[in-house]
């Protein structure tokens, strides 16, 4: 059986001071995937092409806004049945690079680290004074 067409939304192109009529988009579906577009002369050139209706969707809009129409030239594309285009994920930046340890010398000592200010003190802890109470173990 042939593939049919489904009425999926339209375009509706504004002619000068006229009205216009909107133009019908069909969604064809095939084994390698989904297409989108009009059937009418001269805008039957723009097919969004996808995997889904709605990637073809995404597409076909990507694609009719590279037409050059002024925003008061033309209204949509509107959607029906469902579709809501589907814009791919950005893609991810990439990881910055790792630094790579610097060479060392056999002789040299470790560069040393600075100290920061939540870090433990190095060296000989201070003695804290104990009451004579407490020495002896009384209860004070």
């Amino acid at each position: 059986m042939a593939n049919l067409l489904e009425y999926v939304g339209c375009v509706h192109i504004y002619l000068g001071p006229y009205r216009g009529n909107p133009i019908a988009l069909y969604l064809k579906r095939t084994q390698t995937g989904c297409q989108i577009g009009p059937k009418v002369y001269p805008w039957n050139d723009v097919t969004g092409v996808g995997e889904t209706p709605n990637k073809a969707a995404a597409d076909f809009e990507d694609k009719w806004k590279t037409k050059g129409f002024a925003a008061e030239m033309c209204s949509g594309p509107s959607w029906e049945g469902g579709i809501k285009p589907e814009k791919p994920a950005p893609p991810k930046p990439a990881a910055p690079p790792k630094p790579a340890p610097a060479p060392t010398t056999a002789g040299a000592p470790p560069p040393a680290q600075p100290a920061h200010a939540d870090a433990a003190p190095t060296g000989p802890t201070p003695a804290i004074p104990v009451p004579a109470s407490q020495q002896t173990g009384e209860p004070g």
